[in-house]
C-alpha cells in the first residue's frame, strides 16, 4: 500500500537526512517538501533540499516550497549557520546545475494544495516547528479531515528541554518554543499526533 507523505522540515542535518531517507522508502509517495528557516537559514536549506532530491530522488517529480513563516523565538545563530556547510557538501554540488524547482507558493499553501489534491489521506512528517501546519489549517480548515496523522519531532515529555534562554526554566524544546501558539493550534485539532519528543534522544546508562 502506498502512503502519501508531505515533509515539512527546518533545514538542519536531521531534517536533510529525513528527506533523503523518506525518498528511499518503497511504499512512501512523497507528495511535497516544505522548508522553514528555523534551525537553519532558509536559502541554503532550500538549496540543499533541492540538491538532495536531484541526487537521491530517483527522478521524482518534486518541487521544494520555501516557507515565509516567521518565529516568535528564533533559534541560536550558531545552530542555524551549519546549513551553509551542508549545502556546500561536494557530493551535492558535483552536477553543477540544480534541477528540482522551487514552488511559486509558500510552504503552508503548498501543503494545502498537496493535501487537498492527493488521492486519499496524507501523513505529515514535520521535523521543525508546527507553524506551516497551523497556517495551513487557518487557510483551509478542510485539510484536517485529509490528514491521516502528524509525525512531529518536537516538544518534550519530561522536564528536560534544550532552550537555554533568559527567563526560561530549562524545560522548553526549541521546535515548540519557535512558535508556541502554533503548537497550541495543532494540538487542539482532531489530527492523530505521533510526537517524537526531545527525550527520545536521551542516552541512558
Amino acid at each position: 500500500m502506498i502512503h502519501n507523505v508531505y515533509l515539512d522540515h527546518d533545514g538542519n542535518v536531521d531534517d536533510l537526512v529525513s528527506l533523503l531517507l523518506l525518498m528511499q522508502v518503497p511504499d512512501v509517495k512523497l507528495t511535497g517538501v516544505g522548508v522553514v528557516g528555523a534551525d537553519s537559514y532558509l536559502e541554503p536549506a532550500v538549496s540543499a533540499s533541492r540538491k538532495i532530491i536531484d541526487l537521491f530522488g530517483h527522478d521524482r517529480s518534486l518541487a521544494v516550497a520555501a516557507s515565509d513563516s516567521r518565529p516568535v523565538n528564533q533559534f541560536p545563530k550558531a545552530w542555524r549557520l551549519s546549513t551553509f556547510s551542508f549545502d556546500a557538501f561536494p557530493i551535492l554540488n558535483e552536477r553543477g546545475v540544480v534541477k528540482t524547482p522551487v514552488t511559486d507558493k509558500p510552504a503552508h499553501l503548498d501543503m494545502v494544495e498537496k493535501i487537498m489534491s492527493a488521492d486519499g489521506k496524507t501523513s505529515l512528517v514535520m521535523t521543525g516547528p508546527l507553524t506551516d501546519l497551523a497556517r495551513a489549517l487557518k487557510a483551509e480548515p478542510a485539510i484536517e479531515t485529509k490528514i491521516d496523522r502528524l509525525c512531529w519531532m518536537g516538544g518534550t515529555m519530561d522536564d528536560r528541554g534544550n532552550v537555554a534562554e533568559p527567563e526560561q526554566d530549562g524545560t522548553v524544546e526549541w521546535n515548540a518554543y519557535w512558535d508556541p501558539e502554533a503548537v497550541k493550534t495543532v494540538f487542539a485539532t482532531a489530527i492523530p499526533i505521533q510526537m517524537v519528543g526531545l527525550e527520545s534522544t536521551a542516552k541512558f546508562h
